[in-house]
This record gives structure tokens, sequence and C-alpha cells, in this order.
């Protein structure tokens, strides 16, 4: 594949990546329509079979592990049974659950999406409890941090705004990271911008981009111009935005590098942010260097949202 070496694909086995951020559910109720409904001008949806898939950070930690790398997971779900549920698919995709902490003060997040048998989204309900961790919870993850960081190569922060995030949790990992010379890398929101600083490398959606650098971003310059501010604002030691259909935009204090969208087909994007992220920080961890994992991602995403839901990527797929 152009651009991104054989031999860093082949390398990304074995590799360990810690990804800490905000845990979740992604239930998928599947059935067919035929009418509108006479109670209400909206579809009935005839049931037909439901999925369960792992999302937010689960996804990150699955693409890695579909990747085959070895993943630790950091964050927090409910005393139920989501909990459990999220825990045991973990477990069975190989996934380490020793940092995920149980907060008996909130539920388990579960996005429940009614889609069609042509995939089109109905209608969706969010169980979910948004507010930052108390003090016990968060200092029982920062020791767990400081647990884990010795065994792996790369850390993620995956943040949902969903509350595993605080601000004492994201300066904790980046400043564990800096100690062990561990890259740490991080899909942002905006209004928690100010807690990333002294990251190796921070992944906004163009979106995001515009929102902290205040540029509308409609070419390869005006993606330059976003990404220095964003990296000015944030603090962070790189930036790569990703575009959508337009590709990525890759921000060094050395260089800048416009990547072109490799998607053949776009069914669903959900998602598509957990892969960029899971992929380059695998890259990373595999020696490669940001350019090139950049361009491994950018193909990884090309695939993926070529697939239906949070999906991942094999290193067939990629080769």
């Amino acid at each position: 594949m152009a651009g991104a070496p054989h031999d860093l694909i082949s390398r990304l086995t074995g590799r360990t990546v810690l990804v800490v951020g905000d845990l979740m559910i992604d239930h998928f109720l599947i059935g067919s329509v035929e009418r509108i409904s006479p109670e209400a001008p909206v579809p009935v949806v005839r049931f037909q079979h439901e999925e369960f898939r792992l999302g937010g950070a689960c996804n990150v930690a699955n693409t890695i592990a579909a990747l085959g790398g070895r993943t630790e997971l950091m964050g927090i779900v409910g005393a139920d049974g989501d909990g459990e549920r999220l825990r045991r698919d973990l477990r069975a995709r190989g996934i380490g659950v020793d940092g995920v902490v149980t907060d008996g003060e909130r539920c388990t997040t579960r996005k429940v999406r009614v889609v069609t048998t042509r995939n089109q989204q109905v209608a969706r309900i969010d169980y979910e409890s948004e507010h930052e961790v108390g003090r016990d919870v968060e200092s029982s993850m920062i020791d767990r941090l400081e647990t884990l960081v010795a065994a792996i190569d790369v850390i993620v922060i995956s943040d949902y705004l969903k509350g595993a995030i605080s601000r004492g949790v994201a300066a904790a990992a980046i400043e564990i990271g800096a100690r062990a010379h561990r890259p740490v890398l991080v899909d942002p929101k905006v209004p928690h911008i100010d807690y990333y600083r002294g990251a190796t490398l921070i992944t906004p959606n163009h979106h995001e981009a515009e929102a902290v650098a205040h540029v509308r971003i409609r070419s390869d310059d005006d993606a330059g111009v976003a990404a220095r501010h964003f990296r000015e604002r944030s603090g962070c030691g790189n930036v790569l935005i990703t575009r959508g259909e337009h590709g990525m935009f890759l921000h060094t204090p050395e260089t800048d590098t416009a990547l072109p969208a490799e998607a053949r087909e776009v069914a669903d994007v959900t998602g598509a942010g957990d892969t960029v992220i899971g992929t380059i920080a695998l890259a990373l961890a595999a020696g490669g260097s940001l350019a090139d994992g950049a361009r491994l991602a950018n193909r990884a995403a090309g695939i993926v949202v070529g697939k239906f839901g949070p999906s991942t990527v094999s290193v067939e797929e990629l080769m």
C-alpha cells in the first residue's frame, strides 16, 4: 500500500496500548418498516433482531485488538447489568479490564438505536450519566494508571464527555506518560480543550478544529491554519485533523501533510474517529512515524466507513 509500509503493518501484532476513556455499549434494535403509525406520524418498526457492539473508548480498544495489538482499557461502568455485559464482551475479545472501575453513582452508558433493515436510523435513546467522576473514583483510576503504564507502549485518551475524563484523570495520564516516555494521544472534545496540554498528538475532527481555532476549513491551506491555532490553543505537540470526505491533515512543528480520503463507499461514519486514533496509536507503538501512522489510519478509516455501525478493520484489509 502506497505511503504506509507493509513492514509497519506486520509489526503491529503484540504491541500494547492503554486506552483511557468513556466506555459505552452501542445497542441496535433492527427491524423492517412497512407502515406509519395511526397514533402519530412515525414509522412502525417490526422488530427482527438486536445487536450489541462496543462503543466509545471500547471501540478504540476493539480496533487495536482486531489489528493484533494488545489493549488495556480504563474507564467507568455502573453497578448494573450493562456493566457486567461490557466487561464480559471486552474479555471475550482479549481486551484487558483491570483498569475498569465501577461507579455506583452512575449507569453504564448505553446508546440504543432503532434502525431499519436498510440501515436507516429511526430513533436513538441514550442511557447515561454525564457528570465527571468523583474524587474516590478519580483516585482509583489514577492509581491504576500508575500500575498499568509500565507494561504499555502508548496511551490513548478517548473523551466522549461522559465523565471518565476529568481534568485530574487527563492530567495524570499525560504526566504519567511523559514520565514513562510513552506517547499520549487524545481524541478530544471542545469543552475539555484545556485538559490535554502536553499530549503528544490530538485528533480533532474538522468541526472541533473550527470551533477551537475560529477558522472555517474549506481547503488544505485552511486546515493548516486551523491546525496551527489548535496546537497553540491546546498545548499539544502535534495535530491530526480528520476531514471526512476530504481526508486528513497532519500538522507537526516540522511539516504539514495533507492526506486525501481513501473511502470507496461510505455507509456509516459512526466510530471512524475511534478507528483513526486506535490505528495511529498502534502504529506508533510499533515504531512507526506520525506520518506513516496517519497514512495507515487514513486507510483504515476509508475501510471502516464502508461498514455499518462501530466496526473494526483487519490486518488483511489494510494489506
